[in-house]
């Protein structure tokens, strides 16, 4: 165990709360409630992916889904979530992530990717009890400039990273008890997204920018403590045919005269950096730019691409945006345009639509997470049917049986 992490943020107490079993939520199958005392990981094969059949006609919400699910629309920006809620659901629903709660439901967090200048982003959280219903929303985060994605941490906080030149990473209380509070530390770029390794208590951000870099916080002391720590950018180089990773301290991460990307020549060029996640010793992250779908092994500090579309047998997905994994290491890839669809990238290298979203071209997907047991999966149009930031939707899609 690396001696940064505390004893109790054990990698299997992030297994917990991370990917449960996409499998299972296609199977309709009741996953219990995981506690931190399970001491083996869950692993799922996947196998009922080849059987989900093509997408059905789009439903009353204008979802292609395959078939046996349902969907419902959960929030619209300028509304109110809920009558007895006065919070208005934010405009340009962005990244997002859901965390468990002590009474057997969930939040769903979404980021709002406003400029300041329009008013300012932040971050929206709506609340579900243990059936599913909705109970609360609010803010957890205010006036901050075009919070893009982010990063859900294992000790239940939001990372939200602000999409503009020199912004900023704000930790986030889901429960709105906590003030979120600025993380100097992870550097000052336009930041995309972000994924904590527990392995070896690192943390990868992306940047996007069309030369932007791939980074890595080491952070100084034990976590949950990001207040001071190392950043560091990728150098990568080819050996006998195989990518590696070398890692360069970023001088100045708060890019006070020099922005971070430009700083060590050395670094390489990532074009359009989005969404990143890390899954049993790997991250894998996506560059809209080349439409490339990218694994870093954390252990071998080996970089591959596992999809690009310019070679794809199965090139269903274009527009690379928001990821996140399944239990049995599948990536699910949200489309910002493309076909606005979620793609899973199985094992075997085959791009498979789950969801499609008709009559919304312009838009993008955003913010797929999945709640606690892996029952219901959660994403937004960002822009929805009227192409405009007020227009945004948060949709649930679960199974119909």
């Amino acid at each position: 165990m690396n001696k940064h992490l505390s004893s109790s943020l054990q990698r299997r107490d992030f297994l917990t709360w991370g990917s449960r079993g996409f499998a299972a939520f296609l199977c309709g199958l009741k996953i219990p409630a995981v506690t931190a005392a399970e001491n083996t990981k869950t692993s799922f094969l996947f196998d009922e992916s080849a059987s989900l059949g093509e997408l059905m006609p789009p439903d009353s919400n204008g979802l292609r889904l395959p078939p046996g699910f349902k969907s419902r629309v959960v929030a619209r920006s300028s509304t109110t979530v809920l009558d007895t809620a006065s919070y208005i659901w934010h405009n340009a629903p962005d990244g997002g992530a859901c965390f468990a709660t002590d009474d057997g439901g969930w939040i769903y967090v979404s980021n709002s990717e406003v400029k300041i200048i329009d008013g300012g982003g932040g971050v929206g959280a709506v609340r579900f009890n243990a059936s599913g219903d909705i109970v609360d929303a609010y803010a957890i985060l205010t006036g901050t400039d075009n919070n893009c994605a982010g990063g859900k941490t294992p000790w239940q906080t939001w990372l939200s990273c602000e999409e503009v030149e020199r912004g900023l990473v704000y930790e986030c209380d889901p429960f709105g008890v906590k003030k979120a509070e600025a993380r100097h530390a992870l550097g000052r770029f336009k930041h995309e997204a972000v994924a904590i390794d527990p392995d070896f208590s690192h943390l990868y951000l992306t940047e996007d920018e069309m030369n932007g870099g791939l980074y890595r916080f080491i952070p100084a002391n034990a976590l949950p403590d990001l207040s001071t720590g190392c950043l560091q950018i990728a150098q990568v180089s080819n050996q006998d045919g195989a990518m590696y990773v070398t890692w360069l301290d970023v001088p100045d991460p708060l890019a006070i005269v020099t922005p971070t990307r430009y700083q060590l020549l050395a670094a390489t060029e990532f074009n359009g950096g989005e969404g990143i996640a890390w899954h049993d010793g790997s991250v894998y992250f996506t560059t809209k730019g080349d439409n490339r779908v990218w694994r870093y092994d954390t252990h071998e500090e080996q970089l591959s691409i596992i999809y690009d579309v310019a070679t794809a047998v199965t090139p269903h997905l274009s527009g690379v945006d928001n990821i996140t994994i399944t239990a049995s290491g599948d990536v699910l890839v949200a489309e910002d345009g493309g076909d606005m669809q979620i793609v899973l990238l199985t094992h075997a290298g085959q791009a498979l639509p789950i969801v499609q979203i008709v009559g919304q071209d312009l838009s993008e997907i955003c913010g797929p997470a999945f709640d606690p047991s892996y029952q219901r999966l959660y994403f937004s149009s960002q822009t929805g049917p009227s192409n405009t930031d007020a227009d945004g939707v948060v949709y649930e899609i679960t199974r119909s049986t």
